[in-house]
């Protein structure tokens, strides 16, 4: 029989237990957000592709997508990634894409699990503009560096890390942002450009700021009835020659670890946040303005925003912190019992896995440990942290990362559902397929070991539209071409086949993974992992809803 009551108890990693219908602290915060103290239109506070509802009025304050990894090339680093406008349409000119000049961009790393940042990678931006009075161009001629006296609109930034005590390093000032990509008769080398953005960091590690292409490749028409009620409508890559701006530093395990020592605590969580000076919020009826920053967006694993949040906590759900998230009942519990698979039973009559769902919870707030859930495996939970105070972790959405698990030879794009330790969601890298994970996973995949046949081939996107690089930062170099122009059997289709050839792929394995998960990927499907299976017939139901 499914667990039909709200009053369930929640088991914190410590193993000790609270009743959550009795948590008041920060239990109204996402209702009275909503119907009180939401964010008024042009200020929204969304994230991950336009999915909440007040995004569209701020596409330059929306972080689209995190990425955490073990550098393939430099196995003592860690990559983090974090994308801002979407659906960036290359001839976007005469202005085409700058960062916001008032606006704040954060990369979070909680490294002992109280759902707090212990380090904050913050970039601001100034903008320099010359011949405004006489110019409309982005560019008055061929541009072949940064400091081109061509190029008529650049960007700059400072780049601070602040710590848990709240001491604050600047770590870059004034460093260049690659401009946004305006063709090939304006920046012939762009690669070039690209390079120039790249800069080294004191103490170790580099950053880089600029236009990139989106590295998210999946099918959008999930959100029509799951792809037309019949699966017959899958395999267009929705964001196929789109481009978005980056932000990723690449820097020293040690920088992030708990006690800076990632041998004995390798966990961290991660996620990115954006922040507005002024931002308003409506106060009864009437709308204020307030002068201290205030965060506007925020994203940690991908989709759970945009699949596993109501509507009508979406906008709120992103102006708090990991560390308030399990005081906030109707989205815990939608983890618990999320909608997905409901509405999958309803297209498509494949039977709802059994609630209260504690793999979910595991995968997106605890992190999978044999204490932790029902995946009996260690990988990911900061109770792994030999250092960590355990009175102190609470359930948090994180995109988890154990740093030990070294890179994969041959990533698979499954992650660790096919047998992959080093992909999501321990952490997340480019060449993820997380539409599949997600949906298999939200299905019960780990913890029945199997795919859901019926929807094993998911959404028939297996790769990104271009490929991706093999040193920092890894992202693709943004497309060109109009959008409409970017369709079946253009550039990006055939780049996606080279993306599978150029991009992690053939990086060798530096070091064995950590004792005790060299067997997960066998322990969550099944030994050798599982791969997809392609099906294009079978019996599927169909609803008129």
């Amino acid at each position: 029989m499914r667990n039909r009551s709200s009053t369930r108890r929640f088991r914190l990693p410590d193993g000790k237990a609270f009743d959550r219908a009795l948590v008041t602290t920060g239990v109204g915060i996402l209702a009275t957000a909503a119907a009180v103290t939401g964010l008024a239109p042009g200020t929204s506070a969304a994230s991950s592709h336009r999915e909440a509802p007040l995004i569209s009025g701020d596409p330059r304050a929306d972080n689209t997508d995190v990425y955490a990894f073990t550098s393939p090339d430099k196995p003592d680093t860690v990559t983090l990634v974090a994308n801002w406008i979407p659906f960036e349409e290359p001839n976007g000119g005469p202005n085409f894409y700058p960062f916001a000049e008032d606006a704040r961009y954060h990369i979070k790393i909680d490294s002992d699990g109280d759902g707090r940042p212990d380090t904050t990678y913050t970039w601001a931006f100034r903008n320099r503009t010359k011949e405004a009075g006489s110019q409309f161009l982005y560019n008055k001629g061929v541009v072949t560096g940064f400091d081109d006296p061509d190029l008529l609109f650049k960007q700059t930034y400072d780049l601070r890390v602040t710590r848990a005590d709240g001491r604050t390093r600047t770590l870059l000032h004034d460093a260049p942002v690659a401009p946004s990509r305006v063709g090939p008769a304006s920046m012939p080398d762009y690669g070039k450009l690209r390079d120039q953005a790249v800069r080294r960091l004191p103490g170790g590690g580099r950053a880089f700021s600029g236009q990139a292409d989106d590295s998210f490749f999946l099918d959008l028409r999930v959100f029509d009835l799951l792809y037309g009620g019949d699966l017959s409508e899958r395999g267009k890559d929705t964001l196929a020659g789109y481009n978005v701006n980056t932000l990723a530093v690449q820097v020293p395990k040690k920088h992030l670890a708990l006690e800076g020592d990632a041998g004995r605590n390798p966990v961290i969580g991660v996620w990115s946040t954006t922040d507005r000076k002024g931002a308003g919020v409506l106060e009864g009826r009437e709308a204020k303005r307030h002068h201290r920053w205030r965060q506007v967006s925020r994203l940690g694993n991908p989709l759970v925003n945009e699949v596993v949040v109501p509507r009508k906590y979406k906008d709120a759900f992103n102006s708090i912190s990991p560390d308030q998230d399990r005081t906030v009942q109707p989205v815990v519990d939608k983890v618990y019992d999320p909608i997905l698979p409901k509405t999958i039973e309803k297209v498509y009559g494949v039977p709802a896995p059994e609630t209260p769902r504690e793999d979910l919870a595991e995968i997106y707030l605890t992190g999978i440990c044999k204490a932790c859930g029902p995946i009996k495996a260690d990988l990911n939970a900061h109770r792994l942290n030999k250092d960590a105070d355990r009175d102190r972790i609470v359930p948090a959405e994180e995109l988890r990362l154990n740093m030990g698990v070294a890179p994969a030879g041959k990533p698979d794009r499954l992650g660790v559902l096919g047998g992959d330790l080093a992909g999501f969601p321990n952490g997340r890298r480019l060449t993820d397929d997380v539409v599949d994970i997600s949906l298999q996973a939200v299905e019960g995949a780990a913890q029945t070991g199997k795919l859901v046949e019926a929807l094993a081939d998911g959404d028939q996107v297996d790769a990104n539209d271009r490929a991706f690089g093999k040193t920092f930062p890894y992202v693709a170099l943004p497309h060109t071409k109009s959008v409409n122009e970017a369709g079946p059997g253009g550039g990006a289709r055939q780049s996606a086949a080279e993306g599978d050839r150029a991009g992690f792929l053939g990086v060798p394995q530096e070091a064995a993974a950590p004792a005790g998960l060299a067997a997960l990927g066998a322990l969550l499907l099944g030994a050798g992992g599982l791969r997809l299976r392609r099906r294009r017939s079978g019996r599927e139901h169909r609803t008129t809803a």
